[in-house]
């Protein structure tokens, strides 16, 4: 037995289907509904349409909404607004359907469409009315519950608007407002993914100049430590000129003054005087080559204290260009992976070298000389090794003498050499070369502490 249809149920199944009473009429009815809900569905269909094309912009979303309504309604016109101050970046403002035209230029839009367009942008909660006016159809356009504009319609001849109609159109409407709302923050976040973009590759640039500028801070650090011990170098330079040029040499020139004035009263004294002059004319040449031999290392001095100072290695082989000067013929080699020292301890190292090699050629008579420059990884051994007539065990001898009887502190020579290693926390050794004369040994460890100045110079 089936249970009575109840009041409220015919009438919301009324409302659905457009049947009402199941007199003659029902059939027309009934196909009146069946078209009404084939629209529906096309319309539903359109919305679906309109929504997956949200990522195309948002005038390709409205243009499809307004089809759709307007299809839907078989409308001569309809129009899509939104309010003034609502959903700001929202482009088109307002779009009108007339005559499957799409107007956007408000002095084209017909009078009877401008009034409707006025009440959308500035009073949308009107379209919210149920009904309509004599021949069009309002409905509202909400996001958040909030009115935010809205569409108007004319319908078209012999078309009778349900409230099934007024629902689709709302429905657009709200769809319209969310998919546009939607489609600005998909292009917000697009345009912010840009210019994350444009940032990445901004910073990535500033690491890239970040690191070039790093590497010409290094280059100009290693230039400034260049032109640090290129000033240290050349004033050594100057200082051991001018001692030569005022002392040394002074001294050489009045001892060669002395032996010729001699020299001269031995001669005229004749018979033996003579003989013991004449043996007095080479100490005479022996001071004069000195003489030369002097002003040549001078010369020698002030001709490469323009040239750029660079490591210890360098140094070492400009320092064997001086004795080109002599006779002797000066070497360098170097071993192992150079690296930076103290600027004070290369200067130390250098003059080390330059006294040895002094006395290799003015005591030992040496012909050849190697400077040898091993860098191990715990110590630095620098060599001087000649083939000269020098004895290394009256050597060691003359430094224990030396620096016994040596009071005052006035370190010269062998001693002053001593002194050199002893401040870089090192040792000197003295034996023969494997060339038959003597081997200079200078053993420093690493790293080489720094000191204060130079104490071991000659004074």
């Amino acid at each position: 037995m089936s249970v009575p249809e109840q009041p409220a149920q015919a009438a919301d199944l009324g409302v659905l289907t457009g049947l009402r009473s199941g007199k003659r009429s029902y059939y027309p009815a009934y196909v009146r509904s069946t078209e009404r809900l084939e629209r529906t569905v096309e319309a539903l269909d359109g919305i679906s349409r309109a929504l997956v094309r949200t990522a195309e912009g948002p005038r390709a979303l409205v243009e499809t909404v307004v089809r759709t309504a307007a299809e839907h309604l078989q409308a001569r016109w309809l129009l899509l607004a939104v309010a003034d101050g609502a959903l700001r970046a929202a482009r088109p403002r307002f779009l009108l359907y007339a005559d499957d035209v799409l107007i956007d230029d408000e002095t084209r839009v017909p009078a009877e469409a401008r009034e409707h367009l006025h009440v959308l942008r500035t009073r949308p909660w009107e379209a919210e009315t149920p009904g309509g006016g004599p021949g069009w159809v309002r409905a509202p356009m909400t996001l958040d519950g909030e009115p935010v504009g809205g569409i108007a319609a004319q319908p078209g001849a012999g078309v009778e608007v349900a409230d099934t109609d007024l629902a689709i159109l709302r429905v657009l409407a709200n769809q319209a407002a969310v998919a546009v709302h939607n489609t600005f923050l998909f292009h917000a976040a697009a345009t912010l993914r840009g210019r994350t973009e444009e940032l990445s590759e901004a910073a990535e640039q500033q690491a890239r100049d970040l690191a070039a500028r790093n590497a010409e801070l290094a280059e100009t650090q290693a230039r400034l430590l260049g032109a640090l011990q290129r000033q240290a170098l050349d004033d050594e330079r100057r200082r051991i000129a001018r001692e030569l040029h005022d002392s040394v040499t002074q001294y050489v020139l009045s001892a060669g003054m002395t032996v010729e004035v001699c020299r001269a009263e031995l001669e005229a004294l004749g018979g033996r005087a003579k003989e013991i002059a004449e043996r007095l004319a080479e100490a005479k040449d022996l001071n004069r080559q000195a003489v030369e031999r002097l002003r040549a290392a001078i010369y020698a001095l002030h001709r490469t204290s323009q040239e750029p100072a660079g490591p210890l290695p360098v140094m070492l082989e400009r320092l064997s260009t001086v004795h080109l000067t002599t006779d002797l013929d000066v070497r360098v080699r170097v071993e192992g992976s150079p690296q930076p020292l103290p600027p004070e301890a290369e200067q130390s190292l250098l003059r080390l070298t330059g006294e040895a090699l002094f006395n290799s050629a003015t005591h030992g008579k040496a012909g050849r000389a190697l400077v040898r420059l091993r860098y191990l990884p715990e110590t630095v051994v620098l060599t001087v090794s000649d083939d000269g007539s020098g004895d290394p065990a009256q050597l060691r001898r003359a430094l224990r003498l030396s620096r016994a009887t040596d009071l005052s502190g006035r370190h010269r020579g062998l001693a002053n050499m001593v002194t050199r290693a002893e401040e870089l926390g090192g040792r000197l050794s003295i034996r023969r070369s494997g060339m038959g004369g003597v081997l200079l040994r200078v053993e420093v460890p690493l790293p080489v502490p720094e000191i204060a100045g130079d104490q071991g110079g000659s004074r």
